[in-house]
């Protein structure tokens, strides 16, 4: 046996076995599930999210814990088993970055990132990394461009030979003095920087004044990018899913409003998902319905039918989505007693699929 051929024996031995190298082996080459670094078109990426969940409250809170979650390694046990097909992870990147003209991203704050990346990968879950709660950037975005495009340039740089299964979302819910025109401009300039390093990573994309459906008309993105999918957020009726919201002024007034699946409240869902279907066949792209979920305030029961209701509608047509959220004021988790809400995760995963 030659020396070359005994030494790759070896190397292979090592990836097998699990020693050594072999997560490094995993992790350049397969995206968690054995899935083959390739490209994916948008189409192929959004009907392999699917179902998927916000990990909410945690790296998006000004520091992790801030907020009452530390994100666990169970946690992404608990989500694959149940049968969630994706993670989206919220991060505050804005609050962990150093001073012009590098802003530089901290170290430990990145390599937390990289873990909890790394935790979905690993069981076989699509995974989105987000942009989110930059407030700055809300109210200034003049002001804070240079640091925006900066902070993505690291990113997509650090993460260029991930697997295809993981996705960026540019920004989370622009709105404010980041208006539609200004959110169009920004929103290509971003995704230039993406393409240096990621020229065919999926990207997640929504319209402005908090990815509202309403604004998808003035969604303006270049047509010859085809590794696009958009995304938008639906909390509506926002006073049944927002009521005793502490940070949304007057939402106790809204206390004890019902859902009931009344046949108005479920056309209300159907024409607006209807809408968003005839953007998506008039400019061919798929849809990820990013955020949606009812306050824990809400009655439960209601909580639980309005759940399904806009789960359903949804995957009828053909849109991926992640419930808001996990573990938290949202969720579906009971990280005390570590079990699930099984009302509410049945009403987003029905038993038999």
């Amino acid at each position: 046996m030659s020396r070359i051929y005994r030494l790759l024996v070896l190397v292979w031995a090592l990836a097998f076995l699990g020693i050594s190298g072999a997560c490094e082996f995993e992790k350049i080459a397969y995206g968690g599930g054995g899935e083959p670094k390739k490209p994916l078109d948008a189409s192929e990426l959004n009907q392999r999210m699917g179902r998927g969940i916000n990990l909410g409250n945690a790296l998006e809170a000004p520091n992790e814990g801030d907020w009452g979650v530390v994100l666990q390694e169970s946690y992404f046990d608990s989500i694959a088993s149940a049968g969630f097909q994706t993670v989206r992870i919220p991060v505050r990147w804005s609050a962990h970055s150093g001073p012009g003209p590098a802003f530089q991203i901290d170290r430990t704050f990145l390599a937390r990132v990289d873990w909890a990346v790394r935790q979905g990968l690993q069981r076989n879950l699509a995974v989105i990394v987000n942009m989110h709660h930059y407030q700055e950037i809300f109210s200034n975005p003049d002001a804070e461009e240079a640091k925006f495009l900066a902070l993505w340039k690291q990113i997509a740089e650090h993460y260029k030979d991930k697997p295809p299964t993981l996705a960026f979302e540019i920004l989370n819910e622009p709105h404010d003095q980041l208006t539609p025109v200004r959110w169009n401009a920004l929103l290509r300039k971003a995704l230039a920087v993406i393409r240096q390093s990621n020229p065919t990573r999926n990207v997640l994309i929504g319209p402005g004044n908090w990815n509202n459906l309403g604004y998808l008309p003035q969604l303006d993105l270049p047509v010859d990018d085809r590794h696009i999918i958009v995304t938008f957020h639906y909390y509506s009726p926002f006073h049944f899913t927002h009521q005793g919201a502490g940070w949304v002024q007057g939402s106790s007034a809204w206390l004890g409003t019902r859902w009931t699946g009344t046949q108005q409240q479920v056309l209300a869902i159907e024409q607006d998902f209807d809408k968003v279907l005839v953007w998506a066949k008039q400019h061919q792209r798929p849809i990820n319905l990013g955020e949606f979920g009812a306050y824990s305030k809400a009655p439960y029961g209601d909580r639980v039918l309005w759940t399904r209701t806009v789960a359903r509608e949804a995957e009828k047509r053909g849109f991926s989505w992640c419930y808001w959220e996990f573990c938290s004021g949202f969720g579906i988790y009971d990280p005390v007693n570590h079990s699930w809400r099984l009302e509410l995760l049945r009403a987003l995963i029905p038993t038999g699929g």
